[in-house]
C-alpha cells in the first residue's frame, strides 16, 4: 500500500502548516481565475495543490526505481523505492535465504538506504500477505480508495481555512484583499485613488444618506474597460481601508456612509456599557432564576446566543437598564439580534420612527457591541425612567422600524434613588415623576451622573470584586425596606449602575453566599447569624 501522508488526519490536525509555496500557489490561482474567490473556495484549492503535490511527488520517487514489495525477488545492485519511508531510494546490497516458521522461507534482501549510514534487512519472495503489499489494481495514477480533496475539506476544512484566512490577511509577498469573504491579489486591482474617495465622500454627504456601491461606481470615473467585478471589488477594499467611510448595509451588497456622520457610540463602546466577563457557576441558578434571567434578556446572558426572530413576529419588548439609559442606546439582546438584519460591516443602519410623535431618526445595530446606538436624544425627549418597557415593531419597510414605549398618565411615585455617599453606592426612597410602564423592580433614579461614572471608574481601578459590590448593594437595598427584603432583579439593576453584568454572574452570587438567604418569590434578605 502506497501511504500517503495527506489522506492522514495528523497531517491536517498536527503538521499542516501554510508557507509561501502555498501562497504563491494561490496568488497564482486568483490571477487565473480573474474573479474574487471566497475563503472556501481557496481552501480547496489549497487542499487540492497539496494532493496534487504529494501525488506528483510519489511519481518522481517511483520513477527512480522498482516500488519495493516483500512478495518479489530482488537482485544486488537492483534500485528500489520505499514508500514506508517516505519513498526513500535504496541499494540492494545483498540477498541471502531465510526462513521462519509463520511465513515459511523468504528471502533476506539487505538494503543501503539513501542518507543512511547503516543498512536495513527486508523481506523478499514472501509467500504470505504482508501489510506493505499492495493489492490488485492499487496505483498512483488511478487514486483508488483515496479520500477526494472534497473530502478532505469537510473533515478538516475549518481549521484549515482558520489558518488559511490568518495568513492571507498576514502576506505581504503575494499580497491579499479581502472583502468580506472575498479575495483577491493586491496586484489585481484597479486603482483607487484619493480623487476617487473624495468623490465618493461629497456624494453620501450631498444625500446624507447611505449609498451602494453600485450607485458610487456610476459617478467615481474607474475606467470602464476594466470588469465591473473588479471595479466593485476595488471600490470596496479602497472605501473598507479609508477610514472616513463605514459599511452600514444589511445585505451582502455594501452601503457607505460616513463616520463623521454617525454618533461616536458607533465606533467606542461607552463605559457604562463595557462588559468583562467572568466565570460563574451556572449550575448554581435555580429555576426560578433562570426564568428571571430569561425575563430580563439582557445581552450578555447566556453568552449573548442569538436567537432566530421570524419575520411573523412584528414587535419584541426591552428593558431598559441605568447603563443603556446613560448611553443613550437600547440593547440588542439575544431576542432582538434576529430582528435586524446584518450586512458586512460591523454596524447596520435602520430608520426608527417615534411612535408618539411620528418623527424619523438614524440609528446603528452595532453587532459587535450588542447595543444599538442613536437614541440619546429620543430617551431624553420622552424622559424614559430606568425600568422603562420599549417597544420595537417592524414596518413594511425593511429598515425602518417604531420605538415606542407604553405611555400612562404621568403621576408621582416612589422610587429608588441612587447617590455616592461616604465615598459608598448608597440609596434613599423618593418620589420621581413616571409617565409610562415600567418593571418596578428595575427602576432606580440617579441624582448626579457624573459622580456614579466616577464611582465605576473607581471600581474598575481598584478591581473591586463584582462578589463585594453585589453584597454590598444587597445589604444596602435590603435596608431601605420595611421588610427587609430585595428583589434579585433590583440587586441587578443595583450593580449596573456602577458595573455593568448581565444577571447570570449576580445570580450565582446571590446562590452561594452565606451571608444571604433566599425568599419567596424572587426576594433576598440577609441572613440571620446565631449568637
Amino acid at each position: 500500500m502506497i501511504r500517503r501522508n495527506t489522506q492522514t488526519t495528523a497531517y491536517w490536525r498536527e503538521s499542516f502548516k501554510i508557507n509561501l509555496d502555498d501562497l504563491e500557489y494561490l496568488g497564482n490561482y486568483l490571477l487565473e481565475k480573474e474573479t474574487p474567490q471566497t475563503s472556501e473556495a481557496l481552501t480547496l484549492a489549497l487542499i487540492e495543490y497539496r494532493c496534487q503535490r504529494e501525488e506528483s511527488k510519489i511519481r518522481s520517487e517511483l520513477s527512480k526505481g522498482e516500488i519495493y514489495q516483500p512478495s518479489k525477488a530482488y537482485r544486488t545492485g537492483q534500485q528500489v523505492v520505499f514508500p514506508a519511508f517516505e519513498y526513500t531510494l535504496g541499494t540492494i546490497t545483498s540477498v541471502r535465504k531465510g526462513s521462519n516458521p509463520e511465513h515459511g522461507e523468504f528471502d533476506v534482501v539487505q538494503v543501503m538506504l539513501e542518507g543512511q549510514a547503516e543498512p536495513r534487512e527486508f523481506a523478499g519472495s514472501l509467500k504470505t500477505a504482508h501489510r506493505l503489499s499492495r493489492t490488485d489494481g492499487e496505483t498512483v495514477e488511478t487514486g483508488e480508495r483515496l479520500q477526494t480533496p472534497r473530502d478532505l475539506y469537510s473533515q478538516y476544512g475549518g481549521s484549515v481555512r482558520k489558518a488559511l484566512v490568518e495568513q492571507l490577511r498576514a502576506s505581504t509577498q503575494p499580497a491579499f484583499v479581502q472583502d468580506g469573504d472575498q479575495w483577491l491579489t493586491r496586484e489585481a486591482l484597479v486603482e483607487v485613488h484619493v480623487g476617487h474617495l473624495n468623490i465618493a465622500e461629497a456624494l453620501i454627504e450631498m444625500k446624507t444618506q447611505p449609498i451602494t456601491t453600485t450607485v458610487l461606481l456610476t459617478e467615481m470615473g474607474l475606467p470602464t474597460e476594466v470588469p465591473e467585478h473588479l471595479r466593485r471589488f476595488s471600490t470596496n477594499a479602497g472605501l473598507r481601508q479609508d477610514e472616513r467611510f463605514d459599511d452600514v448595509g444589511s445585505g451582502t451588497e455594501p452601503s457607505w456612509y460616513l463616520r463623521r456622520l454617525q454618533p461616536p457610540e458607533v465606533w467606542q463602546t461607552p463605559s457604562a456599557l463595557r462588559y468583562e466577563p467572568i466565570p460563574y457557576d451556572r449550575l448554581a441558578l435555580g429555576v426560578e432564576m433562570l426564568q428571571q434571567e430569561w425575563e430580563l434578556d439582557d445581552e450578555w446572558s447566556t453568552d449573548g446566543i442569538s436567537v432566530d426572530t421570524p419575520m411573523v413576529v412584528p414587535t419584541i419588548t426591552l428593558n431598559l437598564i441605568f447603563p443603556h439609559l446613560r448611553s443613550g442606546t437600547l440593547p440588542l439582546s439575544g431576542r432582538a439580534q434576529g430582528f435586524f438584519p446584518r450586512g458586512l460591516g460591523r454596524s447596520t443602519m435602520i430608520t426608527l420612527v417615534d411612535g408618539r410623535w411620528g418623527a424619523r431618526f438614524a440609528a446603528f445595530v452595532c453587532h459587535e457591541g450588542r447595543y444599538i446606538a442613536g437614541l440619546g436624544g429620543w430617551l431624553e425627549q420622552h424622559k424614559l425612567p430606568v425600568g422603562a418597557i420599549i417597544t420595537l415593531e417592524r414596518t413594511r419597510e425593511p429598515l425602518e422600524y417604531v420605538v415606542d414605549f407604553r405611555p400612562r398618565r404621568p403621576r408621582r411615585e416612589w422610587s429608588r434613588t441612587a447617590e455616592i455617599r461616604d465615598g459608598e453606592l448608597a440609596f434613599a426612597l423618593q418620589k420621581q415623576s413616571i409617565n409610562c410602564d415600567y418593571d418596578e423592580h428595575l427602576t432606580v433614579a440617579e441624582i448626579s451622573p457624573g459622580a456614579l461614572d466616577a464611582y465605576r471608574q473607581t471600581l474598575a481601578t481598584e478591581r473591586v470584586p463584582l462578589s463585594r459590590l453585589v453584597r454590598q448593594l444587597a445589604q444596602e437595598l435590603a435596608g431601605k425596606s420595611p421588610q427587609g427584603t430585595v428583589h434579585a432583579k433590583t440587586i441587578y439593576s443595583a450593580v449596573n449602575l456602577v458595573r455593568r453584568s448581565p444577571p447570570g454572574p449576580i445570580f450565582a452570587i446571590l446562590a452561594t453566599d452565606s451571608t444571604l438567604r433566599s425568599m419567596s418569590g424572587g426576594y433576598w434578605a440577609m441572613a440571620v447569624r446565631a449568637s
